[in-house]
């Protein structure tokens, strides 16, 4: 996990969720998970897939049912997500970021927050934000 001893910039914040965005799309989830203080992978992973590919995919029962197994056994729709802008808070803490899937902005974003722990400032999330 990245650490840093005084608050970070928030520059130098976002280079690490654009490194932890990036090894998620390459299906590296155990690297991705090292770099930031954690919440459920499963779960971001799922509303990142809901929010994008299972938006898309047709509405009928079968197909989402289908569509939802799939999210797990083939990681390749990563590869079609991109991040979009990213949107501080007033108080410099918080911060959520746009997810695109095939250049469109997603109606999921994911929310990140700097926060001061006994060894230092860390990037704490990512919450799904709908």
């Amino acid at each position: 996990m990245r650490i840093w001893t005084e608050r970070p910039a928030k520059t130098d914040v976002e280079a690490v969720v654009r490194r932890y965005f990036s090894l998620l799309r390459a299906g590296k989830i155990p690297e991705a998970e090292q770099l930031v203080d954690h919440s459920s992978v499963r779960h971001v992973l799922k509303s990142l897939w809901s929010g994008s590919v299972g938006a898309s995919a047709d509405a009928d029962e079968a197909s989402c049912s289908r569509a939802a197994d799939e999210w797990e056994q083939d990681l390749s729709w990563l590869c079609e997500l991109d991040l979009g802008d990213f949107h501080w808070g007033h108080t410099g803490s918080h911060f959520y970021v746009e997810v695109t899937y095939r250049a469109q902005i997603v109606e999921v974003s994911l929310g990140f927050w700097v926060k001061p722990t006994d060894a230092g400032w860390v990037v704490a999330g990512p919450s799904t934000l709908w």
